[in-house]
Protein backbone atom coordinates (compact mmCIF):
# COMPACT_ATOMS: atom_id res chain seq x y z
CA UNK A 1 0.00 0.00 0.00
CA UNK A 2 1.40 3.80 -0.59
CA UNK A 3 2.56 5.04 2.01
CA UNK A 4 0.24 8.01 1.50
CA UNK A 5 -3.02 6.21 1.81
CA UNK A 6 -1.84 4.54 5.47
CA UNK A 7 -1.40 8.08 6.30
CA UNK A 8 -4.87 9.16 4.89
CA UNK A 9 -6.56 6.38 6.08
CA UNK A 10 -5.66 6.78 10.00
CA UNK A 11 -6.72 10.43 9.86
CA UNK A 12 -9.39 10.67 12.80
CA UNK A 13 -9.80 14.31 12.31
CA UNK A 14 -9.32 15.98 9.13
CA UNK A 15 -9.38 19.71 10.62
CA UNK A 16 -6.46 18.84 13.79
CA UNK A 17 -3.93 20.69 13.32
CA UNK A 18 -0.75 18.34 11.37
CA UNK A 19 1.57 21.17 11.12
CA UNK A 20 2.51 24.71 13.01
CA UNK A 21 4.85 26.90 11.66
CA UNK A 22 7.57 29.34 13.90
CA UNK A 23 5.23 31.87 12.58
CA UNK A 24 2.21 30.37 13.93
CA UNK A 25 0.21 29.30 10.86
CA UNK A 26 -1.04 26.32 11.07
CA UNK A 27 -1.93 23.38 8.36
CA UNK A 28 -4.88 20.88 9.08
CA UNK A 29 -4.70 17.55 7.86
CA UNK A 30 -7.33 18.47 5.44
CA UNK A 31 -5.39 21.04 4.15
CA UNK A 32 -2.32 18.61 3.94
CA UNK A 33 -4.34 16.18 1.90
CA UNK A 34 -5.49 18.76 -0.46
CA UNK A 35 -2.17 21.10 -1.27
CA UNK A 36 -0.25 17.32 -1.50
CA UNK A 37 -2.97 16.50 -4.11
CA UNK A 38 -2.43 20.11 -5.58
CA UNK A 39 1.23 19.61 -5.76
CA UNK A 40 0.87 15.51 -6.97
CA UNK A 41 -1.42 16.92 -10.02
CA UNK A 42 1.40 19.56 -10.65
CA UNK A 43 4.59 16.47 -10.62
CA UNK A 44 2.35 14.84 -12.84
CA UNK A 45 1.69 17.24 -15.76
CA UNK A 46 5.32 17.64 -15.65
CA UNK A 47 5.64 14.28 -16.78
CA UNK A 48 6.63 12.18 -13.18
CA UNK A 49 5.11 8.90 -13.63
CA UNK A 50 5.44 5.86 -11.23
CA UNK A 51 9.15 5.05 -10.69
CA UNK A 52 10.31 8.55 -11.83
CA UNK A 53 13.01 9.91 -9.41
CA UNK A 54 11.81 13.44 -7.93
CA UNK A 55 15.41 14.70 -6.79
CA UNK A 56 15.48 17.81 -4.45
CA UNK A 57 17.82 19.91 -2.76
CA UNK A 58 15.69 23.01 -1.05
CA UNK A 59 16.10 24.39 2.14
CA UNK A 60 13.41 23.28 5.06
CA UNK A 61 9.81 24.23 4.61
CA UNK A 62 6.33 23.43 4.72
CA UNK A 63 6.29 23.43 0.64
CA UNK A 64 9.55 20.97 0.52
CA UNK A 65 7.09 18.58 3.27
CA UNK A 66 3.99 18.73 1.07
CA UNK A 67 6.73 18.29 -2.37
CA UNK A 68 7.43 14.68 -0.34
CA UNK A 69 4.04 13.69 0.15
CA UNK A 70 2.80 14.66 -3.67
CA UNK A 71 5.91 12.50 -4.71
CA UNK A 72 4.86 9.59 -3.22
CA UNK A 73 1.43 10.27 -3.62
CA UNK A 74 2.13 10.45 -7.63
CA UNK A 75 3.48 6.95 -7.24
CA UNK A 76 7.38 8.44 -7.81
CA UNK A 77 10.91 7.93 -5.87
CA UNK A 78 11.58 10.74 -3.38
CA UNK A 79 15.31 11.51 -3.45
CA UNK A 80 16.42 14.60 -1.16
CA UNK A 81 19.82 15.80 -1.16
CA UNK A 82 21.89 17.42 1.39
CA UNK A 83 22.14 21.64 1.15
CA UNK A 84 25.29 21.17 1.81
CA UNK A 85 26.11 19.15 -1.19
CA UNK A 86 28.26 20.57 -4.00
CA UNK A 87 27.20 21.22 -7.57
CA UNK A 88 30.06 18.93 -8.43
CA UNK A 89 28.21 16.16 -5.73
CA UNK A 90 24.90 17.01 -6.78
CA UNK A 91 25.93 16.34 -10.27
CA UNK A 92 27.08 13.29 -9.52
CA UNK A 93 23.98 11.92 -8.05
CA UNK A 94 21.96 13.35 -10.89
CA UNK A 95 23.99 11.68 -13.59
CA UNK A 96 23.36 8.33 -11.14
CA UNK A 97 19.74 8.80 -10.23
CA UNK A 98 18.20 10.10 -13.62
CA UNK A 99 15.58 11.69 -12.03
CA UNK A 100 12.62 13.25 -13.91
CA UNK A 101 12.32 16.45 -12.02
CA UNK A 102 15.05 18.04 -10.09
CA UNK A 103 14.08 20.90 -7.67
CA UNK A 104 16.58 23.46 -5.97
CA UNK A 105 16.14 26.72 -4.93
CA UNK A 106 16.03 29.42 -7.16
CA UNK A 107 19.58 30.79 -5.95
CA UNK A 108 21.27 27.69 -7.18
CA UNK A 109 19.56 27.10 -10.49
CA UNK A 110 21.48 28.07 -12.74
CA UNK A 111 25.08 26.70 -11.04
CA UNK A 112 23.55 23.20 -11.41
CA UNK A 113 20.76 23.55 -14.76
CA UNK A 114 23.58 22.16 -17.17
CA UNK A 115 24.01 19.02 -14.93
CA UNK A 116 20.62 18.36 -14.28
CA UNK A 117 19.67 18.73 -18.17
CA UNK A 118 22.39 16.37 -18.94
CA UNK A 119 20.80 14.17 -16.50
CA UNK A 120 17.55 14.16 -18.41
CA UNK A 121 15.91 16.40 -15.33
CA UNK A 122 13.76 19.23 -15.81
CA UNK A 123 14.93 21.91 -13.56
CA UNK A 124 12.36 23.85 -10.70
CA UNK A 125 12.70 25.97 -7.75
CA UNK A 126 11.39 26.39 -4.48
CA UNK A 127 12.79 28.62 -1.55
CA UNK A 128 13.03 28.83 2.09
CA UNK A 129 9.61 30.42 1.76
CA UNK A 130 8.33 27.85 -0.48
CA UNK A 131 8.18 30.44 -3.25
CA UNK A 132 9.43 29.25 -6.79
CA UNK A 133 8.00 27.79 -10.31
CA UNK A 134 7.50 24.25 -8.24
CA UNK A 135 4.66 25.92 -5.90
CA UNK A 136 3.68 28.20 -9.06
CA UNK A 137 2.65 24.89 -11.12
CA UNK A 138 0.87 23.37 -8.25
CA UNK A 139 -1.22 27.15 -7.18
CA UNK A 140 -3.76 26.35 -9.60
CA UNK A 141 -3.99 22.40 -9.77
CA UNK A 142 -7.11 20.11 -8.40
CA UNK A 143 -6.99 19.20 -4.82
CA UNK A 144 -8.05 15.79 -5.62
CA UNK A 145 -5.79 13.34 -6.85
CA UNK A 146 -6.03 9.73 -7.10
CA UNK A 147 -2.90 8.54 -5.13
CA UNK A 148 -1.16 5.77 -7.36
CA UNK A 149 -1.47 2.24 -5.52
CA UNK A 150 2.10 1.22 -4.72
CA UNK A 151 3.01 -2.29 -3.33
CA UNK A 152 4.91 -3.20 -0.23
CA UNK A 153 8.49 -3.56 -2.36
CA UNK A 154 7.59 -0.78 -4.95
CA UNK A 155 10.20 2.09 -4.01
CA UNK A 156 8.81 5.18 -1.93
CA UNK A 157 12.52 6.85 -1.31
CA UNK A 158 16.35 6.79 -2.74
CA UNK A 159 18.78 8.23 -0.18
CA UNK A 160 22.18 8.66 -0.82
CA UNK A 161 24.85 7.33 1.96
CA UNK A 162 27.93 9.34 2.76
CA UNK A 163 30.15 8.18 1.11
CA UNK A 164 33.13 8.46 3.39
CA UNK A 165 34.36 5.25 1.89
CA UNK A 166 34.34 5.72 -1.31
CA UNK A 167 31.46 6.59 -3.84
CA UNK A 168 28.11 7.57 -2.11
CA UNK A 169 25.35 4.88 -2.70
CA UNK A 170 21.43 4.79 -2.96
CA UNK A 171 19.86 3.31 -0.42
CA UNK A 172 16.42 2.25 -2.45
CA UNK A 173 13.33 2.31 0.28
CA UNK A 174 10.35 0.95 -0.55
CA UNK A 175 6.76 2.10 1.25
CA UNK A 176 6.54 -1.40 3.02
CA UNK A 177 10.15 0.01 4.60
CA UNK A 178 8.98 3.22 5.72
CA UNK A 179 5.39 2.54 6.64
CA UNK A 180 6.41 -0.88 9.20
CA UNK A 181 9.40 1.26 10.72
CA UNK A 182 6.75 4.20 11.48
CA UNK A 183 4.21 2.06 12.67
CA UNK A 184 6.74 0.22 15.22
CA UNK A 185 7.76 3.65 16.42
CA UNK A 186 4.16 5.15 16.85
CA UNK A 187 4.11 1.95 19.12
CA UNK A 188 7.24 1.71 20.91
CA UNK A 189 7.58 5.38 22.07
CA UNK A 190 3.42 5.67 22.55
CA UNK A 191 2.21 8.38 19.81
CA UNK A 192 -1.20 9.60 20.27
CA UNK A 193 -3.29 12.31 18.45
CA UNK A 194 -2.17 13.95 21.43
CA UNK A 195 1.14 14.66 20.79
CA UNK A 196 3.14 17.89 19.46
CA UNK A 197 6.26 16.79 18.69
CA UNK A 198 9.15 19.70 17.94
CA UNK A 199 10.91 19.44 14.28
CA UNK A 200 14.21 21.13 14.61
CA UNK A 201 15.54 19.13 12.25
CA UNK A 202 16.32 18.65 8.66
CA UNK A 203 14.22 16.82 5.99
CA UNK A 204 17.07 15.43 3.89
CA UNK A 205 17.71 12.66 5.86
CA UNK A 206 16.03 9.84 7.43
CA UNK A 207 15.86 11.01 10.69
CA UNK A 208 14.09 14.53 10.14
CA UNK A 209 11.98 12.84 7.11
CA UNK A 210 10.56 9.52 7.81
CA UNK A 211 11.42 9.33 11.28
CA UNK A 212 9.78 12.35 12.63
CA UNK A 213 7.35 13.37 9.78
CA UNK A 214 5.60 10.11 9.04
CA UNK A 215 5.48 9.05 12.66
CA UNK A 216 3.62 12.17 13.56
CA UNK A 217 1.21 11.76 10.51
CA UNK A 218 0.80 8.10 11.15
CA UNK A 219 -0.22 9.06 14.58
CA UNK A 220 -2.69 11.74 14.07
CA UNK A 221 -0.33 14.04 15.92
CA UNK A 222 0.98 17.28 15.19
CA UNK A 223 4.30 19.54 14.58
CA UNK A 224 5.82 22.75 15.56
CA UNK A 225 7.85 23.26 12.59
CA UNK A 226 11.14 24.98 12.95
CA UNK A 227 13.48 25.84 10.14
CA UNK A 228 16.82 25.03 11.83
CA UNK A 229 17.92 24.30 15.70
CA UNK A 230 17.21 27.48 17.93
CA UNK A 231 17.43 26.86 21.27
CA UNK A 232 15.00 30.16 21.77
CA UNK A 233 12.41 28.42 19.68
CA UNK A 234 12.98 25.39 21.19
CA UNK A 235 12.38 26.80 24.58
CA UNK A 236 9.50 28.80 23.11
CA UNK A 237 8.15 25.60 21.68
CA UNK A 238 8.03 22.72 24.94
CA UNK A 239 4.96 24.73 26.73
CA UNK A 240 2.90 23.68 23.91
CA UNK A 241 4.74 20.47 23.44
CA UNK A 242 5.51 17.14 24.35
CA UNK A 243 8.37 15.36 22.40
CA UNK A 244 11.48 16.28 20.90
CA UNK A 245 13.65 14.54 18.85
CA UNK A 246 16.97 15.46 17.94
CA UNK A 247 20.84 14.67 17.67
CA UNK A 248 23.33 14.76 20.07
CA UNK A 249 24.05 18.13 19.66
CA UNK A 250 20.71 19.16 20.32
CA UNK A 251 20.93 18.35 24.08
CA UNK A 252 24.58 19.77 24.75
CA UNK A 253 23.70 22.88 23.38
CA UNK A 254 20.65 23.25 25.29
CA UNK A 255 22.31 21.88 28.26
CA UNK A 256 24.68 25.33 28.42
CA UNK A 257 21.65 27.01 28.29
CA UNK A 258 20.57 28.59 31.55
CA UNK A 259 17.24 28.32 30.81
CA UNK A 260 17.40 23.98 30.86
CA UNK A 261 15.48 23.12 34.09
CA UNK A 262 12.51 21.05 35.54
CA UNK A 263 9.89 24.09 34.83
CA UNK A 264 10.95 24.82 31.60
CA UNK A 265 10.57 20.49 30.20
CA UNK A 266 7.61 20.02 32.65
CA UNK A 267 4.89 19.46 29.74
CA UNK A 268 7.44 17.12 27.90
CA UNK A 269 6.89 13.58 27.99
CA UNK A 270 9.94 12.51 25.55
CA UNK A 271 13.05 13.14 24.64
CA UNK A 272 15.12 11.13 22.06
CA UNK A 273 18.04 11.21 20.44
CA UNK A 274 19.69 9.25 17.48
CA UNK A 275 21.77 9.81 14.10
CA UNK A 276 24.90 10.13 16.78
CA UNK A 277 26.31 8.39 20.01
CA UNK A 278 25.35 10.34 22.79
CA UNK A 279 27.90 10.85 25.33
CA UNK A 280 26.95 8.80 29.06
CA UNK A 281 28.10 12.28 30.38
CA UNK A 282 25.19 13.75 28.59
CA UNK A 283 22.89 11.65 29.08
CA UNK A 284 23.42 11.71 33.27
CA UNK A 285 23.99 15.84 32.86
CA UNK A 286 20.33 16.09 31.11
CA UNK A 287 18.32 13.81 33.92
CA UNK A 288 20.01 15.67 36.19
CA UNK A 289 18.88 19.24 35.31
CA UNK A 290 15.60 18.07 33.83
CA UNK A 291 14.14 14.61 35.46
CA UNK A 292 14.23 12.88 31.93
CA UNK A 293 16.16 10.54 31.18
CA UNK A 294 17.09 10.91 27.29
CA UNK A 295 15.45 7.83 25.06
CA UNK A 296 18.64 6.85 22.69
CA UNK A 297 17.66 4.89 19.26
CA UNK A 298 19.73 3.35 16.46
CA UNK A 299 19.08 3.52 13.25
CA UNK A 300 20.56 3.99 9.69
CA UNK A 301 19.41 5.13 5.99
CA UNK A 302 19.39 1.42 4.73
CA UNK A 303 16.66 0.54 7.69
CA UNK A 304 15.08 3.67 9.32
CA UNK A 305 15.58 2.69 12.97
CA UNK A 306 16.82 -0.81 14.20
CA UNK A 307 16.44 -0.19 17.91
CA UNK A 308 15.20 1.83 21.11
CA UNK A 309 15.76 2.03 24.58
CA UNK A 310 12.44 1.18 25.99
CA UNK A 311 9.47 4.19 26.62
CA UNK A 312 8.84 2.37 29.95
CA UNK A 313 11.88 0.25 31.69
CA UNK A 314 15.69 1.36 32.04
CA UNK A 315 16.97 3.85 29.77
CA UNK A 316 20.83 2.66 29.61
CA UNK A 317 23.03 5.40 28.70
CA UNK A 318 25.50 4.16 26.31
CA UNK A 319 23.40 1.76 24.70
CA UNK A 320 20.86 2.10 21.91
CA UNK A 321 18.37 -0.21 23.38
CA UNK A 322 16.65 -3.34 22.02
CA UNK A 323 15.19 -4.53 18.66
CA UNK A 324 12.03 -3.09 17.73
CA UNK A 325 9.02 -5.05 17.33
CA UNK A 326 9.46 -7.13 14.51
CA UNK A 327 13.13 -6.08 13.91
CA UNK A 328 16.29 -9.37 14.59
CA UNK A 329 19.59 -8.10 15.32
CA UNK A 330 22.43 -10.45 15.71
CA UNK A 331 26.14 -9.61 16.27
CA UNK A 332 28.27 -11.86 14.28
CA UNK A 333 32.12 -12.61 13.42
CA UNK A 334 33.09 -10.07 10.88
CA UNK A 335 34.89 -12.38 8.95
CA UNK A 336 32.68 -15.57 8.89
CA UNK A 337 29.02 -14.04 9.36
CA UNK A 338 28.69 -16.76 12.31
CA UNK A 339 26.69 -15.34 15.56
CA UNK A 340 29.08 -14.49 18.58
CA UNK A 341 28.18 -15.35 22.24
CA UNK A 342 26.24 -12.62 24.23
CA UNK A 343 28.60 -10.09 25.55
CA UNK A 344 31.30 -10.48 22.44
CA UNK A 345 32.19 -7.75 19.99
CA UNK A 346 30.99 -8.35 16.54
CA UNK A 347 29.07 -7.09 13.27
CA UNK A 348 25.90 -6.15 13.79
CA UNK A 349 23.37 -7.65 11.43
CA UNK A 350 19.36 -6.39 11.01
CA UNK A 351 16.66 -8.23 9.62
CA UNK A 352 13.16 -7.18 9.97
CA UNK A 353 10.15 -5.11 7.29
CA UNK A 354 12.99 -2.05 7.75
CA UNK A 355 15.50 -3.44 5.49
CA UNK A 356 16.11 -1.66 2.64
CA UNK A 357 15.81 -3.34 -1.04
CA UNK A 358 19.36 -2.67 -1.81
CA UNK A 359 21.42 -0.36 -3.58
CA UNK A 360 20.42 1.20 -6.31
CA UNK A 361 22.55 0.38 -9.44
CA UNK A 362 24.94 -1.47 -7.44
CA UNK A 363 23.85 -5.12 -7.52
CA UNK A 364 27.36 -6.41 -6.43
CA UNK A 365 27.14 -3.78 -3.35
CA UNK A 366 24.12 -5.09 -2.62
CA UNK A 367 24.95 -9.05 -2.91
CA UNK A 368 28.04 -7.98 -0.65
CA UNK A 369 26.05 -6.60 2.53
CA UNK A 370 22.36 -7.72 2.32
CA UNK A 371 22.51 -11.61 2.67
CA UNK A 372 20.61 -13.63 1.30
CA UNK A 373 18.79 -14.73 4.37
CA UNK A 374 17.73 -11.06 4.47
CA UNK A 375 20.42 -9.91 7.05
CA UNK A 376 21.08 -6.53 6.28
CA UNK A 377 25.61 -6.06 7.64
CA UNK A 378 25.16 -2.58 8.89
CA UNK A 379 28.79 -2.23 9.07
CA UNK A 380 28.62 -1.30 12.90
CA UNK A 381 30.35 -3.16 15.62
CA UNK A 382 28.49 -4.00 18.43
CA UNK A 383 27.88 -6.35 21.57
CA UNK A 384 24.52 -7.50 23.25
CA UNK A 385 24.51 -7.67 26.62
CA UNK A 386 22.34 -9.99 28.96
CA UNK A 387 18.93 -8.11 28.96
CA UNK A 388 19.12 -7.65 24.85
CA UNK A 389 20.83 -4.50 24.83
CA UNK A 390 22.67 -3.07 22.04
CA UNK A 391 25.72 -0.92 22.88
CA UNK A 392 27.44 0.41 19.32
CA UNK A 393 31.07 0.07 20.00
CA UNK A 394 32.20 1.94 16.46
CA UNK A 395 32.06 1.48 13.03
CA UNK A 396 33.90 -1.66 11.36
CA UNK A 397 35.90 0.73 9.19
CA UNK A 398 37.07 2.58 12.24
CA UNK A 399 38.58 -0.95 13.70
CA UNK A 400 42.61 -0.23 14.66
CA UNK A 401 44.39 -3.04 14.37
CA UNK A 402 47.86 -2.18 15.75
CA UNK A 403 50.54 -4.93 16.46
CA UNK A 404 48.21 -7.21 15.44
CA UNK A 405 45.66 -6.55 17.91
CA UNK A 406 42.32 -5.19 17.52
CA UNK A 407 41.08 -1.70 19.35
CA UNK A 408 37.82 -0.62 19.22
CA UNK A 409 37.73 2.94 19.50
CA UNK A 410 34.46 3.15 21.91
CA UNK A 411 36.27 1.81 24.56
CA UNK A 412 39.26 4.14 24.59
CA UNK A 413 37.04 7.37 24.08
CA UNK A 414 34.61 6.08 26.80
CA UNK A 415 37.97 6.43 29.46
CA UNK A 416 39.53 9.39 27.62
CA UNK A 417 35.86 10.98 28.08
CA UNK A 418 35.83 10.56 31.73
CA UNK A 419 38.82 12.47 32.82
CA UNK A 420 38.09 15.90 34.53
CA UNK A 421 38.59 18.38 31.70
CA UNK A 422 37.66 16.07 28.51
CA UNK A 423 34.41 17.48 26.68
CA UNK A 424 35.02 14.79 24.14
CA UNK A 425 37.21 12.71 22.19
CA UNK A 426 37.73 10.27 19.18
CA UNK A 427 40.18 7.61 18.82
CA UNK A 428 41.75 7.30 15.53
CA UNK A 429 44.32 4.79 13.68
CA UNK A 430 46.74 6.52 11.95
CA UNK A 431 49.48 4.61 9.81
CA UNK A 432 52.43 3.69 11.51
CA UNK A 433 56.23 2.21 10.64
CA UNK A 434 56.39 -0.40 13.31
CA UNK A 435 52.79 -1.11 14.24
CA UNK A 436 50.81 -0.46 11.01
CA UNK A 437 48.14 1.41 12.87
CA UNK A 438 49.28 3.40 15.97
CA UNK A 439 45.88 4.33 17.98
CA UNK A 440 45.65 8.19 18.27
CA UNK A 441 43.69 10.29 20.60
CA UNK A 442 42.03 13.27 19.17
CA UNK A 443 40.87 15.53 22.70
CA UNK A 444 38.64 18.63 22.79
CA UNK A 445 39.55 20.33 26.28
CA UNK A 446 37.14 22.39 28.36
CA UNK A 447 40.14 24.33 29.42
CA UNK A 448 40.31 23.52 32.95
CA UNK A 449 41.96 21.85 34.13
CA UNK A 450 45.03 22.18 31.17
CA UNK A 451 45.63 19.10 29.64
CA UNK A 452 48.32 18.30 28.17
CA UNK A 453 49.35 14.44 26.96
CA UNK A 454 50.58 12.96 29.87
CA UNK A 455 47.55 13.94 31.89
CA UNK A 456 45.63 11.73 29.21
CA UNK A 457 47.98 8.97 29.13
CA UNK A 458 48.85 8.49 32.56
CA UNK A 459 45.46 7.55 34.23
CA UNK A 460 44.63 5.14 31.05
CA UNK A 461 47.61 3.21 32.24
CA UNK A 462 45.79 1.39 34.93
CA UNK A 463 42.46 1.52 32.71
CA UNK A 464 43.87 -0.14 29.21
CA UNK A 465 45.97 -2.59 28.23
CA UNK A 466 49.12 -1.19 26.88
CA UNK A 467 48.60 -1.91 23.23
CA UNK A 468 44.80 -0.14 23.53
CA UNK A 469 46.77 3.18 25.15
CA UNK A 470 47.12 6.07 22.37
CA UNK A 471 50.66 6.52 21.04
CA UNK A 472 49.85 10.14 20.50
CA UNK A 473 47.28 12.95 22.15
CA UNK A 474 46.08 15.96 19.75
CA UNK A 475 44.21 18.70 20.51
CA UNK A 476 41.40 20.18 18.72
CA UNK A 477 38.83 23.20 19.41
CA UNK A 478 35.90 20.96 18.29
CA UNK A 479 35.86 17.74 16.10
CA UNK A 480 34.71 17.86 12.79
CA UNK A 481 30.52 16.28 12.08
CA UNK A 482 28.35 16.13 9.44
CA UNK A 483 25.29 17.79 9.66
CA UNK A 484 23.63 14.87 11.47
CA UNK A 485 26.30 15.30 14.57
CA UNK A 486 28.21 12.71 13.26
CA UNK A 487 31.92 13.04 13.66
CA UNK A 488 33.74 12.53 10.55
CA UNK A 489 37.18 10.53 11.49
CA UNK A 490 37.50 10.31 8.04
CA UNK A 491 38.24 13.78 8.21
CA UNK A 492 40.88 13.36 11.56
CA UNK A 493 42.66 10.47 9.50
CA UNK A 494 43.47 12.74 6.42
CA UNK A 495 44.52 15.50 8.61
CA UNK A 496 46.95 13.85 10.63
CA UNK A 497 47.85 11.18 8.71
CA UNK A 498 51.83 12.02 8.62
CA UNK A 499 51.89 11.88 12.59
CA UNK A 500 54.18 9.07 12.57
CA UNK A 501 56.45 9.45 9.41
CA UNK A 502 59.66 9.47 10.42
Amino acid sequence: MNIFDRIAGRIADPEATAIETREGARITYSGLVARSGRMANALVALGVAPGDRVAVQVEKSVEALILYLAAVRAGAVFLPLNTAYTPAEVEYFLTDAEPRIFVCDPARAEALRAAAEQAGARVLTLDAAGQGSLSDAAADRPEDFATVPRGEDDLAALLYTSGTTGRSKGAMLSHGNLASNALALVEAWRFTARDVLIHALPIFHTHGLFVATNVVLLSGASMIFLPKFDPSAIFAAMPRATVLMGVPTFYVRLLADARLDRETTRGMRLFISGSAPLLADTHRAWAERTGHAILERYGMTETNMNSSNPYEGERIAGTVGLPLPGVEILVTNPETGAPLPQGEIGMVEVRGPNVFQGYWRMPEKTAAELRGNGFFITGDLGRLDERGYLQIVGRGKDLIITGGFNVYPKEVETEIDALPGVVESAVIGLPHPDFGEGVTAVVVPSGTPALTEAAILTPLESRLAKFKLPKRVVFLDELPRNTMGKVQKNLLRDRFAGLYRG
